[in-house]
């Protein structure tokens, strides 16, 4: 454990209770809505979708953040001691193998759901093309199919809680799965014409989605790290050598590597956020950027 991460750990194990007993005043007493914790952003479309007005979800990576890199905040640790359950995405991201065991030891008394649970990980996908490193790819939410599972587990959860809700959530539960559902068979009509199957971009996120796809995914950054001059000219030849004028980029890292390929083979850098809490309409939107950039 890092003396950062040991000192932030301190400042919050003194600061909680006297939080918790300044705010008690407003915290949930029996009967109101049910504490749920999520790491990411998508998640809680998941959760909202699923328990409607009988939640109040926390998300701990805030908007603009990186799972990879956030610590979370004293605010939010308040909030985790009141919850009744946390749904972790479970799939080794980088937030909650820092940070899920500290979390937990706030409040042992919160259900822990697994949204990974019955998805099939895959490797991260390397720089190198058709390469794989040696960790498992976190990013599973990406993929529709792999959405529907997280719904599932997390309905599950909420019912295991609040079973006298049951109906309420199973129905909430299969309607939000048909979106996903048509999501998914969107997503495959939009693309069944792309004959250039081969996309970049600078983090590698979307290893689900081009499995899930038949599509290819050329990442500019590889394991954390950003390409050597050697690699970016390896990157700039690949780029070309699938006619690739677009390199997509996420918002939460730096765009110098993907600008500086978007430079030199004429063309554009385009956001697509894998982070966004617009769940379906982001995956819409990014559908749409990906049609328009591989047709």
């Amino acid at each position: 454990m890092s003396d950062m991460k040991k000192l932030l750990l301190a400042v919050l194990s003194l600061l909680l209770p006297v939080m918790i007993t300044m705010t008690g005043c407003s915290q949930q007493q029996p009967g109101d809505k049910i504490g749920v914790v999520v790491t990411i952003l998508p998640q809680a479309e998941f959760v909202e979708s699923i328990g409607g007005d009988k939640v109040e979800i926390t998300v701990m990576v805030p908007p603009g953040a990186s799972p990879h890199t956030y610590e979370p905040t004293p605010s939010q640790m308040v909030a985790l001691s009141h919850a009744e359950m946390y749904a972790k995405v479970g799939s080794g991201i980088d937030f909650e193998l820092a940070w899920m065991d500290a979390l937990i030891a706030q409040n042992e008394d919160m259900l822990v759901v697994d949204c990974s649970a019955g998805v099939e990980l895959q490797a991260m996908t390397a720089a190198d093309e058709g390469e794989t490193s040696g960790n498992m790819d976190p990013h599973i939410w990406l993929s529709p199919q792999n959405a529907i599972i997280m719904v599932q587990n997390i309905a599950d959860g909420l019912i295991q809680i609040d079973p006298d809700n049951s109906d309420y959530y199973k129905q909430n539960r299969d309607a939000y799965i048909q979106q996903l559902e048509q999501l998914d068979s969107d997503i495959r009509d939009g693309l069944s014409d792309v004959s250039n199957r081969v996309f970049m971009v600078f983090h590698p996120a979307f290893g689900y989605f081009a499995s899930e796809y038949n599509l290819t995914m050329l990442p500019i950054e590889d394991e954390g790290k950003e390409p050597t001059p050697a690699g970016l000219q390896y990157l700039i030849e690949q780029a070309e050598e699938h006619n690739i004028k677009v390199v997509f980029a996420e918002p939460q890292y730096n765009q110098q590597s993907a600008e500086v390929i978007a430079d030199e083979i004429g063309g554009g850098v385009v956001l697509i956020d894998p982070l966004a809490e617009d769940y379906i309409a982001n995956l819409r939107a990014m559908l749409a950027e990906m049609v328009q950039a591989m047709e």
